[in-house]
C-alpha cells in the first residue's frame, strides 16, 4: 500500500493499530495523529477529524449513538482524549429544527454544549455539525495543500470533476459553520455513494467504515490530487512565471537574515513586542524568487487556516539581495515608508468590510515578510505562533503554485476573508486565551547556561516566558541544560565569551532563531583561590579574560541588536560580593568581579538613552549547584577559611545576617526582579547574599 503513494507519507501500521483492539475512538486519535504528521495533509491547528461510536446513555441506559470530534482549539497531530468532545448524534441533528439560517447562525455554537455526552469534553468547535450531519463513522476534514490548490482555482468544480469524475462532490466556497453542513449533507444526499467533497477555497471532507479504511481513502483522494497537479508541472514552460533572481548563497543568506531581523522586529513591533522565525527552504525561495511574486502575493491567501494565522497578504520587502545591511539608519528609512503603507492598506481593508459589532480592529504589522532572493520572515507573539505562521504560508505557497498550474490562483475576498478574522466566534477565542507571562514576548540570552548560576537564570526566565539561547563553552552541558525544551522555548549555542567572534556566532544564532534579543545575562564564569605570590600570569589573564572581558564581548554585541531593535533592553552581570569586599587570596577573581561591577555602572550611564538597563546581581556563598564550587576554588576558600571543604555550606550559611543558605535559583529570582519588575532600575546593584553588612553598597 505505501508505495501507491508519491505526495504523501503513508504511516498507518496494522501492528500499533492492532494493539488498540477495537477501540474506535483509540484508532480515530491515532488516525489524527499520522494524518497530522505530515504538513502537506494538515497544518497546526488545522481541520478536524471525528469517529460515531454506540455507548451506554448514563441517564436511560439505552444505547445511543455518540460522536467524538476534535475539539475548539486542538491538533489533530497531537489530539489526545482530553482535545476531543463527545456529542449525543441525535441531538446534534434535532439542532436542525433550531436553525434560523445564516443571520443568526452564530447561536447555534452555543447550543453544542446541550448535546454533550461526555462530561470530560473539550468545548466542541465551529465545525463540529460538519461532522455531525454527515452519517459516516470516521470522517476527515484536511487542508492538502494539493486539494485546496484545487479548490483555490478559478474552475475548481471543472477541475474536481476531471479529476474524479462523479466520485466527488464540490460546494462552493461558504465560512464553516451550520449552514455549510447542511450543504454538505445536502450534496451527500444529491450526490449518493460518493467518497467525498471539495469544499471552494477551503479544504476536503473524506470518510470511511473504519478508521483506516477512511486514512487511505483520505490519502488516495489527496494523491490523486497532487499527482495531477504534478503532471501539470511537467508540462508547464516555468512555475510562478518563471524566475526572476538568483538567491544568495546559504551562508550569505544566513548572514542577511541575521543582520536585518532584528530591525525587522522593532518594525513589527510598534504596538506590541514581537518574536521571529526564519525559513529560506526551497518551497519559499522559488516563490520570492519568482516573476509572479508582485502578482500573486498582494492576493493573499485562500484556505481560511491560512490567513488567521499569515493576515491577510504578505509585505514584499523594498531590499536588494546582497543590500549592504551595516547602515541600520538608512535601512530602516527605505522599510519604515513600506511598514506605514503596509499599516495604512490594513486599516483600509479593516474600515472597509467591518460591521456594526466586528471587534476593534487588531495590530495592522504585517505578520508575514518575503525577502527576494533572502528567505521569509514572520513575526508573532511567540516562537511556535511565527513558526507555525510561517509553516501555514508555504502551505499558502504550495497551493498558489498548485492553482496556477492548474489554470489560476483565486483567493478569498476580501469581505469574506474579513469576516473569518474579525468573525465574534474567533474573538471570543482569542479573549479566552490564557494572560501571558511576565517575560512574554522577550528573548534573552544567557552565558554560563551549561550549569549551576546561569542554568538557574535560564530555567527561571523560560518558566516566566521568555524564549532563552543558553550559552556555555561546553556544549555536552548545554545539550543535558535544554533537553527539556522544544526549539520554539529554548535553543543554545556554544560560545566562549573571550572571543569576540565568537559571541557574535551565538547572537546571530538568538536572532535567526527568535528574531532578536531582549535580556542579555553574564553568568559565565571560573574561580581561582590562591595567594598573590601563587598566582600566575595565565591565572591572571583567563579570569580578567572571562569575567570581564565577556562582559564587554556580550554587552557590546548585546547593545547593538537591542539599538536595531529600538525598545530597549535589558544586561545583567553575575558578579559577587568579592568585587565590594576584600578578602584574601583571589586577587584575580576579586578584581575581575569589580571591574564587572564598575563596567555595569559605566555602561548604565552610556545606554540610558537607549532604554537599555544595565545592572548587576551579587552573589555569594552559592555552593550548593555551583559549578565553580565543584574544582579547586572550594579546596582553596576552605583553606583561607580554615575550615574543610565540606563545612563550606553551613560556614557561609551562618555567616549571612539571615544564617540563609543560598541556591542559584535564588540568583535567578533577583535576574528576574530587575529584567520583569524593576523597570525603572538601572546602574543597580542587588545582593543575593542572606545579608553580608560588608557588602552593602550603601
Amino acid at each position: 500500500m505505501p508505495d501507491k503513494y508519491k505526495h504523501v507519507n503513508y504511516l498507518w501500521n496494522d501492528e500499533k493499530a492492532a494493539a488498540l483492539g477495537n477501540d474506535q475512538v483509540a484508532l480515530f486519535l491515532y488516525r489524527s495523529n499520522i494524518l497530522g504528521a505530515d504538513l502537506r495533509i494538515t497544518n497546526f491547528g488545522g481541520g478536524n477529524t471525528s469517529c460515531k461510536t454506540i455507548e451506554k446513555d448514563p441517564l436511560t441506559g439505552a444505547d445511543t449513538e455518540v460522536m467524538w470530534v476534535k475539539g475548539s482549539g486542538g491538533d489533530i497531530g497531537t489530539l489526545t482524549r482530553s482535545g476531543i468532545a463527545g456529542l449525543y448524534c441525535e441531538r446534534l441533528r434535532s439542532l436542525k429544527k433550531r436553525y434560523r439560517g445564516l443571520a443568526f447562525e452564530d447561536e447555534m455554537v452555543a447550543l453544542f454544549n446541550h448535546c454533550i455526552f461526555d462530561l470530560d469534553s473539550k468545548a466542541p468547535s465551529i465545525d463540529t455539525p460538519l461532522h455531525g450531519l454527515l452519517p459516516f463513522k470516521h470522517i476527515d476534514h484536511l487542508h492538502p495543500d494539493a486539494l485546496i490548490a484545487v479548490a483555490a482555482a478559478k474552475d475548481s468544480q471543472a477541475v474536481t470533476r476531471e479529476i474524479w469524475g462523479d466520485s466527488m462532490g464540490w460546494v462552493p466556497w461558504q465560512r464553516p459553520g451550520f449552514d455549510l453542513a447542511l450543504n454538505l449533507e445536502k450534496c451527500l444526499n444529491e450526490n449518493p455513494g460518493i467518497r467525498g467533497i471539495v469544499l471552494g477555497g477551503h479544504g476536503l471532507f473524506t470518510w470511511g467504515n473504519t478508521s483506516k479504511e477512511c486514512y487511505e481513502n483520505s490519502l488516495q483522494v489527496i494523491e490523486m490530487a497532487a499527482e495531477y497537479i504534478e503532471q501539470k508541472r511537467q508540462k508547464a514552460p516555468a512555475v510562478f512565471d518563471g524566475k526572476k533572481i538568483e538567491s544568495l548563497p546559504a551562508e550569505n543568506r544566513q548572514s542577511q537574515a541575521a543582520a536585518l531581523i532584528p530591525l525587522l522586529r522593532g518594525l513589527c513591533s510598534s504596538e506590541q513586542k514581537m518574536v521571529g522565525h526564519f525559513t529560506d527552504n526551497d518551497v519559499v525561495l522559488e516563490f520570492i524568487n519568482s516573476n509572479a511574486l508582485e502578482r500573486l502575493a498582494p492576493l493573499g491567501t485562500s484556505c481560511p487556516d491560512h490567513f488567521l494565522r499569515t493576515k491577510i497578504q504578505p509585505l514584499v520587502l523594498p531590499l536588494a539581495k546582497d543590500e549592504n545591511l551595516s547602515d541600520t539608519k538608512s535601512i530602516k528609512e527605505n522599510l519604515e515608508p513600506a511598514f506605514a503603507q503596509y499599516r495604512k492598506e490594513y486599516a483600509a481593508y479593516y474600515q472597509a468590510c467591518k460591521h456594526v459589532d466586528s471587534p476593534a480592529m487588531r495590530d495592522p504589522n504585517p505578520v508575514v515578510l518575503l525577502y527576494p532572493g533572502v528567505g521569509m520572515f514572520t513575526f508573532a507573539k511567540n516562537k511556535q505562533t511565527a513558526r507555525v505562521a510561517s509553516e501555514f504560508y508555504i502551505n499558502a505557497i504550495n497551493v498558489m503554485r498548485g492553482a496556477e498550474l492548474i489554470s489560476a490562483y483565486t483567493a478569498l475576498p476580501r469581505q469574506e476573508a474579513f469576516d473569518i478574522e474579525y468573525w465574534l466566534l474567533e474573538e471570543a477565542k482569542l479573549q479566552r486565551m490564557p494572560k501571558e507571562k511576565p517575560l512574554s514576548r522577550r528573548v534573552a540570552l544567557v552565558s554560563g547556561a551549561g550549569g549551576g548560576i546561569g542554568k538557574a537564570i535560564a530555567e527561571k526566565l523560560i518558566a516566566e516566558g521568555a524564549n532563552v539561547v543558553f550559552s556555555d563553552i561546553h556544549e555536552e552541558r548545554l545539550q543535558e541544560a535544554t533537553s527539556n525544551y522544544n526549539a520554539d522555548v529554548a535553543t543554545y549555542a556554544v560560545a566562549d565569551v573571550r572571543s569576540e567572534k565568537s559571541v557574535e556566532e551565538a547572537f546571530k544564532k538568538a536572532c535567526l532563531d527568535f528574531g532578536g534579543v531582549d535580556i542579555v545575562v553574564h553568568s559565565a564564569g571560573l574561580a581561582i583561590s590562591k595567594p598573590l605570590t601563587e598566582h600566575s600570569e595565565q591565572d591572571w589573564n583567563i579570569t580578567q579574560d572571562v569575567l570581564v572581558k565577556g562582559q564587554f564581548h556580550l554587552s557590546k554585541m548585546g547593545t547593538e541588536i537591542m539599538r536595531k531593535q529600538g525598545f530597549g533592553g535589558d544586561i545583567v552581570s553575575i558578579a559577587s560580593k568579592n568585587g565590594l569586599v576584600a578578602g584574601p587570596n583571589n586577587v584575580a577573581y576579586g578584581t575581575a568581579k569589580a571591574a564587572q561591577q564598575h563596567m555595569t555602572r559605566v555602561l548604565a550611564a552610556e545606554l540610558g538613552g537607549d532604554m537599555i538597563r544595565v545592572n548587576t546581581v551579587n552573589p555569594d556563598g552559592v555552593i550548593i549547584g555551583s559549578k565553580i564550587w565543584e574544582g579547586e576554588w572550594a579546596e582553596g576558600r576552605a583553606k583561607a577559611y580554615g575550615i574543610a571543604v565540606e563545612e563550606l555550606p553551613a560556614f557561609y550559611a551562618k555567616r549571612n545576617l539571615m544564617q540563609a543558605i543560598i541556591r542559584p535559583e535564588d540568583i535567578a529570582n533577583g535576574v528576574f526582579a530587575l529584567v520583569a519588575i524593576l523597570d525603572k532600575s538601572t546602574g543597580n546593584t542587588i545582593n543575593v547574599d542572606g545579608g553580608m553588612a560588608a557588602a552593602f553598597v550603601r
